[in-house]
């Protein structure tokens, strides 16, 4: 029970990084045609996510790694089940990262509009189907004993889903104005701040909104009904979310983007241990939930891969350090000017 408990704590972690890390290229991507004005502007943007999305996108294969070693019954009944949106996801992955390297190399004003919208495209949708995804999780799945979905992808499409996934791209498009402001000077960071200012009572609303829905289509909040202090982390999420707008308004972008982090971080560890100890619950019969226990690999290999991710995740979280370190610097003219920019 420990090492399933220690490998479903380790999951939910995981992609809490990664919704804070990449959520901010996601929403980078998603504000830019409504933000960026000329090629300065849309560069800006580009170079601000460039030397840190890929390294991002990391924390996603390590979460889907966790799950195929730790819970391989969890992850075959997830891609069976969710196959039509995480295949729609990986698309949009896949046309995300093109634009960054794609884009500049032709000189035509036609060839760069078209890349954009694949960065939008490729950056919109990713997080609209990772809200979508995880909203249903969270309401449960309707998955059979034999781990067989009664389902389609319309079926995904509910209100419930609808929202999370509202939910998610409104998060991660505040969470990628601030990160513009963090990066930028000038006219294109007082449009970014601007933007997080006007975005964050959408998210607010938004939050309250799948809060109360999460009353009524989940069973979330029976753990922390059951254990009250862990509505720690929902107050860390609310403290979060408010200390955002706090910073927002005295123009401190670093720490409006850090207190999104703690948000972000913090709602998605609410939903996770809401979840506890169903990976993926079954809307079916609740006897036909996959468990930490009923997915779970062997007694060995969960040893043997907690010994793996204790040494190479710090290896990791290391190296990512550094490359936020080197390129901490904002974004000038100057640096846009390099051959090396995007």
């Amino acid at each position: 029970m420990f090492l399933e408990t220690t490998w479903f704590v380790i999951w939910g972690i995981l992609w809490a990084v990664y919704f804070v890390l990449d959520g901010f290229d996601l929403g980078l991507g998603t504000i830019m045609p409504f933000l960026a004005e000329g090629e300065q502007e849309k560069r800006t943007i580009y170079n601000s996510a460039a030397p840190f999305w890929d390294g991002n996108e990391v924390w996603l294969i390590t979460a889907g790694g966790v799950t195929f070693a730790a819970f391989p019954k969890a992850y075959a009944v997830m891609f069976s089940a969710l196959y039509a949106p995480l295949f729609l996801l990986l698309f949009g992955l896949i046309f995300r990262a093109a634009s960054f390297e794609f884009r500049n190399k032709i000189d035509s004003d036609a060839w760069r509009k078209v890349w954009d919208t694949f960065l939008f495209l490729g950056s919109f949708l990713p997080a609209l189907l990772l809200g979508v995804a995880f909203a249903n999780l969270f309401q449960g799945i309707p998955v059979d004993g034999d781990g067989v979905y009664h389902g389609s992808l319309i079926k995904l499409l509910n209100p419930y889903g609808l929202l999370g996934g509202v939910l998610f791209v409104l998060m991660f498009s505040l969470h990628g104005a601030l990160w513009l402001g963090v990066k930028s000077t000038g006219r294109i960071h007082e449009k970014a701040m601007r933007a997080a200012s006007g975005i964050w009572p959408y998210f607010l609303a938004a939050t309250l909104a799948f809060l109360a829905a999460t009353a009524v289509y989940t069973n979330l909040y029976a753990n922390y009904l059951a254990i009250p202090p862990l509505l720690i982390i929902l107050l860390l999420a609310v403290v979060g979310l408010f200390t955002t707008r706090m910073f927002i308004g005295c123009d401190s972008a670093p720490m409006a983007w850090a207190c999104s982090a703690v948000t972000i971080f913090s709602c998605t560890l609410f939903g996770v241990v809401g979840m506890y100890p169903a990976l993926l619950p079954s809307s079916i019969d609740s006897i036909y939930s996959v468990t930490i226990y009923n997915a779970a690999s062997s007694t060995l290999t969960l040893k043997i891969m907690l010994g793996v991710a204790l040494t190479f995740v710090p290896v990791v979280i290391g190296y990512q350090a550094w490359v936020y370190r080197v390129f901490s610097f904002k974004i000038t003219d100057k640096d846009l000017a390099s051959d090396e920019a995007y």
